[in-house]
């Protein structure tokens, strides 16, 4: 049985607009889902590049482009729901350990506007021992923090480039606390009040709350999905209908 890929399914290039920080289940059954439905009903026209935020492989979704499956298994107003679709949102997989140079091009990107992150909520903390010329900084703030510093610096604290980040860390005031580190950070490397200025004006940090259950691989029946669908899928992801997404 082939792989799925796009050897077997198309998928669209779209401009890279969104960064996504954690490649787990989650985030692959709940917002990469929305930014496929996104892409399929409305104009948004965007897709979103993956960055695992620990060490790991990406082999699966080099192997995959990408692509994987997702099965809905649950009840909407009171009707049992049994869908499955092919999700096309992500472009690239982008590893900050193993290619460094290529997770700060990131910033440069300029359709850029988006970061999702969802690191667990032990990923939103500050490591003093991080520093601007880690390659790459331990803690998610600092890699964000870095990746904005050299977004203001490529497009010379332009306005019109910030971003608007939305953690999806089980925290509450997430949004507000991110930011707060990310201002920590500015102030132990000593960055310029430019840059400052330039994310408290130019960025958004939103406070989000994120409600999904996502069960993950379904492993239980997936050598049945895999012949339903007549590919092999090492990516799929089951998930409920329910959703709620409050920003």
């Amino acid at each position: 049985m082939e792989r799925l890929s796009k050897r077997i399914r198309s998928k669209p290039s779209r401009p890279e607009r969104i960064l996504q920080i954690g490649e787990g289940n989650f985030m692959r059954g709940f917002i990469d889902w929305q930014i496929h439905r996104l892409n399929e009903e409305t104009d948004f026209n965007g897709s979103a590049v993956v960055v695992p935020p620990r060490r790991g492989s990406v082999t699966a979704f080099q192997e995959q482009d990408g692509l994987y499956t997702l099965y809905l298994e649950g009840f909407r107003e009171g009707r049992e729901v049994r869908d499955s679709a092919v999700i096309t949102s992500i472009s690239r997989v982008v590893s900050s350990y193993e290619h460094y140079d290529e997770f700060m091009e990131l910033a440069d990107l300029p359709d850029l506007r988006f970061v999702f992150s969802n690191t667990t909520e032990a990923g939103i903390i500050y490591i003093e021992e991080d520093r601007l010329s880690d390659r790459p900084q331990k803690s998610y703030p600092g890699k964000l923090t870095a990746l904005l510093y050299r977004r203001y610096m490529t497009f010379q604290g332009s306005r019109e480039k910030g971003l608007v980040i939305l953690p999806c860390e089980l925290l509450e005031d997430n949004g507000k606390i991110l930011k707060d580190i990310v201002l920590r950070y500015t102030n132990a490397w000593a960055l310029e009040q430019g840059f400052i200025d330039w994310l408290e004006e130019a960025n958004v940090f939103c406070n989000t709350l994120v409600d999904r259950i996502v069960p993950g691989f379904p492993k239980e029946n997936a050598h049945r999905l895999e012949e339903a669908a007549g590919y092999h899928d090492s990516l799929m992801v089951k998930a409920e209908p329910y959703h709620l997404f409050v920003i």
